[in-house]
């Protein structure tokens, strides 16, 4: 009697205007509208919405969440760390490290001799905040495709940081005001300046604080951070910030708040910062080019290192990416899921 051949993903899962269903499990992954059950990646807001009855993810993305949406977060909150499994319905729901930010993970989905991995958002490179991406073998491999394009190849942390060090001695008169996400971002920024030997105190954003802290209570150290006030308590003047670094959001780098500081040197941290345009429009003098995505070279490996047959592409420059995959004997198709977004990075 033969044995029947396993059901390909494309039988059981569907692409609806929530996000992506899986039909034998009655659950969504990352669903971008509040839905009765959702299994999430991490805790960015593109992927992490309010509203869920239920949601299944990493202790770390739950905490998250709870941090950001408080009574948003889920009316039912279920913990599944990397390396655990649990059915649901039909499917069994494993996580796997994605090394993207604290707590991401890729959501292992194993049906009936069929597996599809849904990677989320990821990155191949070495982050001390947050555990590294795991390689895991699939039928089909769903990526995405944030900087999937030739022209994103991403530079070493370890020189970005130091020319950081470099524009700090160039203008020791000055303040540095580093832009970075307040998830993920941040942290990493901080933890690879104190890598490069920096141990003075690092000024934070107010919007910064809360997940600073959270990563510190899950053993990520980031060393003596204070509040970036002029008029707190420790009754800081604006001349005591000259030679100092400073973390804020993105978008209070260019309001009112930066300009309260001495003669900011303006940094922004991100992937985006290749595109010297992009720096040039957003006011940036010193660009950073610091990803927690993967670049055109990650991406291309990671398909050969999982092995996929077929690759699916939730969003990004879907495109070229396709193209790519179909080049090298991989089947491949653009998903089109609306909601997701790359501006943050």
């Amino acid at each position: 009697m033969a044995i029947p051949a396993a059901p390909h993903p494309e039988s059981w899962v569907e692409i609806r205007p929530e996000g992506l269903y899986i039909t034998p499990g009655d659950f969504y992954v990352d669903p971008v509208r509040p839905v009765d059950h959702a299994v999430v990646t991490h805790g960015h807001a593109d992927h992490a919405r309010p509203g869920h009855k239920k949601v299944l993810a990493t202790n770390a993305t739950l905490e998250i969440m709870q941090v950001r949406y408080g009574d948003g977060s889920g009316d039912t909150k279920q913990v599944l760390d990397y390396g655990e499994s649990q059915r649901i319905g039909e499917v069994t729901v494993t996580m796997a490290p994605a090394g993207h930010v604290l707590g991401s993970a890729q959501i292992i989905l194993d049906y009936k001799g069929s597996r599809l991995v849904v990677s989320g958002d990821y990155k191949r490179r070495h982050d001390p905040t947050c555990a590294g991406f795991e390689v895991v073998p699939c039928d089909v491999f769903v990526t995405e495709a944030t900087f999937g394009l030739p022209v994103f190849r991403h530079p070493p942390v370890d020189r970005e940081v130091d020319r950081l060090f470099q524009s700090m001695r160039l203008y020791p008169e000055r303040c540095h005001v580093i832009g970075a996400y307040a998830l993920g971002k941040a942290q990493r920024v901080i933890s690879h300046i104190r890598a490069g030997g920096y141990d003075a105190p690092i000024y934070i954003h107010g919007a910064l604080k809360n997940l600073c802290d959270l990563y510190g209570r899950h053993g990520v150290a980031l060393g003596d951070l204070r509040p970036a006030t002029i008029r707190g308590d420790d009754k800081m003047t604006k001349d005591d910030f000259r030679g100092q670094i400073v973390l804020a959001p993105p978008g209070a780098i260019q309001d009112r708040w930066s300009r309260r500081l001495p003669d900011p040197v303006v940094c922004l941290a991100s992937g985006w910062m290749t595109v010297r345009q992009r720096a040039k429009q957003r006011g940036v003098e010193l660009p950073l080019v610091m990803s927690d995505h993967a670049d055109w070279d990650e991406l291309c490996q990671t398909f050969e290192d999982v092995d996929a047959p077929e690759i699916w592409v939730t969003h990004g420059r879907e495109e070229a990416i396709v193209h790519h995959c179909q080049l090298h004997g991989r089947r491949a198709r653009a998903l089109a899921l609306i909601g997701f977004e790359d501006e943050a990075e």
